[in-house]
């Protein structure tokens, strides 16, 4: 059977509290010290760069970070690859969020550049990610330097038995009964991005309740044709 690969995100959305840290937990840890609870700490200005490969949760970590902020009533700067039109930097900003900055295009960088020197100039802190170490980005070298003038983390991607256990205990949080086969089957034949996992859970329990069926291949195999 040929690979599908299903772009369906988290469900309710990037949170600390909904990542699977799996041996991320100094990232995590200093993340979470640096936000604090209330919005009332005053926050290190010192930048912090996440980096590492496809699926290892930097943008999550950074979305995140984000939502969080704005519950605390802040307001943060947004920049990523895709960014088309990003704003004048603002200096009401909390914290200025860059993701994927090995992506950025020349004229993206000119713009990162600046709100870092803006930032810096404020004692406002930087978070940026990246799929590379600092000195590794084909970047301009004063942004270069600057991402990786801070904290800097590795994040690695969970490797399998730490995905199964993440699905196996999401099952059992929703009383499904995950067999063997089954998470074999998910792991072999659907994207291995535990996002990806995450959500094909959640569509096989709604699947599951609406046919009266327990989770089985058959039923997950009948679930796709009827999606």
């Amino acid at each position: 059977m040929q690979q599908l690969v299903l772009d369906m995100g988290l469900p309710t959305g990037p949170s600390l509290k909904n990542f699977c840290v799996g041996s991320n937990e100094a990232a995590v840890a200093h993340l979470k010290l640096w936000l604090g609870h209330d919005g009332t700490t005053r926050r290190s200005p010192v930048p912090t760069y996440l980096w590492g490969g496809d699926a290892c949760g930097k943008t999550h970590l950074l979305q995140a970070m984000r939502v969080a902020l704005q519950a605390q009533g802040a307001n943060v700067g947004w920049l990523d690859a895709g960014s088309q039109m990003a704003p004048e930097f603002d200096e009401s900003w909390a914290c200025v969020l860059m993701d994927d900055v090995h992506a950025f295009s020349t004229a993206q960088q000119q713009l990162a550049f600046n709100w870092f020197v803006h930032a810096q100039t404020l004692q406002i802190a930087v978070l940026a990610s990246g799929s590379l170490p600092p000195a590794d980005l084909k970047l301009r070298d004063d942004l270069r330097t600057r991402l990786g003038g801070g904290h800097v983390f590795a994040l690695h991607a969970l490797s399998e038995p730490e995905r199964r256990a993440v699905l196996r205990q999401a099952a059992d949080e929703r009383g499904i009964v995950l067999s063997n086969e089954v998470m074999d089957f998910m792991l072999t034949r659907f994207s291995r991005d535990l996002g990806s996992l995450m959500a094909l859970l959640d569509l096989m329990d709604g699947y599951a309740l609406q046919t009266q069926r327990a989770i089985t291949i058959p039923l997950i195999k009948a679930m796709m044709d009827n999606t």
